[in-house]
């Protein structure tokens, strides 16, 4: 696992807790996969909804779907149970078990057929007495038991909830829980909602131990299926990026939630937007959405193979905005490996497209300097972008542009854009 560089905090903490650090090599780019939760919820009315409950069949069908529609080859691969897959009652020794009707087959056979899809699967546990849903909680007494289940199951990650349970509680279990994952021998990535309970930040949140103890933490509401909501996400993180962006990396991601790419709410702009603005922060991509039934434009954007290799950055660094306008255009920045880099050009606006003007010189990007760009979405190639050349882009109302960005040589050649139509003599060009 990797650790936030804090020196002596560090070294104090690994004197003081050991045996908290979850080291178990996981994640080391961010998660990418489908959860149930935010499409398809706590429907457990098979009777009236058998396609859409929360059922074996559903993930059996989801599985599918990642192994033959392409996602899995492009990265797409854990499978996540969400909350209210289980029985109302423990078992008779007091083990977790799946809701008979629903689940007739059980967890460890749904593990199995996933396994043989070249796929992972993921299940949800709440560090509590009750999950969210209103289903048996893993209380302290019922960690390490809980932990053996799911590595017996085959479970290959846990996201661990925190409803039904005191500050107190989650401060001994979270960690508990990564210990206990860890004594089973088998590799299970550890998603915590540890720090969304306490408000995402500090001091209540220690961020330190947080990226010692979890593979992943949600850190902030759930997201709802309207773009509002993922404002409010966005919001959240660009004006906490002082604290959260150092506290991503390899091993330990922040979580702002799921992909409602593909359902109801948002346009086909700000699906793109999502994708892109995910994809610069480091996030997880985690789809909520029904691989069945998925439009094609929305599977374009998820499947956009040039975000899929930005998003999986090996360096692991989370992005940041670095510009905030007074008219409503917003630029994110996330370096890359390899000098490369990635730009996001948001626009907040609701009037018309807006022609965006500006220069890498004024992003901060190094002098004497000549860049190879591809627009993301479009594939346009710009070659021999200068730092100092002006430049256009046109943002569509709550939309983006995207730039995959490196450099390719000094500054030698003369500028020049591959383009559909030159731009008039004296004005930048304009992708």
């Amino acid at each position: 696992m990797g650790t936030v560089v804090l020196s002596g905090l560090v070294v104090a903490l690994a004197l003081i807790l050991p045996s908290v650090a979850l080291e178990n090599g996981l994640a080391l780019t961010p998660l990418m996969g489908w959860l149930a939760w935010e499409r398809f919820r706590c429907n457990v009315d098979c009777q009236k909804d058998p396609r859409n409950c929360i059922s074996e069949t559903l993930f059996y069908e989801m599985a599918d779907r990642l192994a033959e529609d392409g996602w899995r080859d492009l990265g797409y691969k854990y499978v996540n149970i969400d909350d209210c897959w289980s029985a109302k009652q423990r078992d008779a020794a007091g083990r977790l078990v799946p809701d008979p009707e629903r689940f007739p087959r059980g967890i460890k056979a749904l593990a199995d057929y996933v396994h043989a899809r070249g796929l992972k699967l993921g299940i949800y546990g709440d560090l509590g007495t009750l999950t969210c849903g209103g289903y048996p909680g893993t209380t302290l007494d019922r960690v390490e038991q809980d932990a053996q289940t799911f590595a017996e199951w085959g479970v290959d990650m846990l996201k661990l909830d925190g409803c039904y349970s005191s500050r107190e509680e989650q401060a001994e279990g979270y960690p508990a829980m990564a210990r206990a994952l860890n004594a089973t021998g088998r590799p299970i990535v550890y998603s915590c909602s540890w720090p969304a309970y306490q408000g995402g930040l500090p001091p209540k949140v220690n961020y330190t131990i947080l990226a010692e103890v979890c593979n992943l933490w949600r850190n902030y509401d759930d997201i709802q299926d309207s773009w509002d909501s993922v404002l409010s996400i966005l919001d959240w993180f660009s004006a906490n990026q002082d604290v959260l962006q150092p506290v991503a990396g390899p091993g330990h991601w922040n979580d702002p939630d799921m992909l409602i790419i593909g359902n109801f709410g948002l346009s086909y702009e700000q699906s793109r937007s999502q994708m892109a603005l995910w994809t610069v922060m480091a996030a997880p991509l985690l789809m909520s959405t029904d691989l069945r039934t998925i439009s094609t434009s929305a599977k374009e954007i998820l499947q956009n193979r040039l975000m899929i290799q930005i998003n999986q950055d090996p360096l692991g660094i989370q992005g940041r905005r670095i510009v905030k306008e007074k008219f409503h255009i917003e630029v994110f920045l996330r370096p890359l490996s390899q000098a490369a880099s990635a730009l996001v050009f948001f626009s907040r606006r609701t009037d018309m497209p807006f022609v965006y003007t500006t220069s890498l010189a004024k992003l901060h990007f190094p002098e004497d300097t000549v860049y190879e760009v591809q627009d993301v979405y479009s594939g346009k190639i710009i070659s021999g972008l200068k730092t100092e050349d002006s430049f256009s882009v046109v943002i569509n109302p709550s939309g983006v542009v995207m730039w995959y960005l490196y450099p390719t040589a000094p500054l030698v050649q003369p500028w020049h854009v591959v383009r559909q139509q030159a731009p008039g003599e004296g004005f930048p060009p304009i992708l």
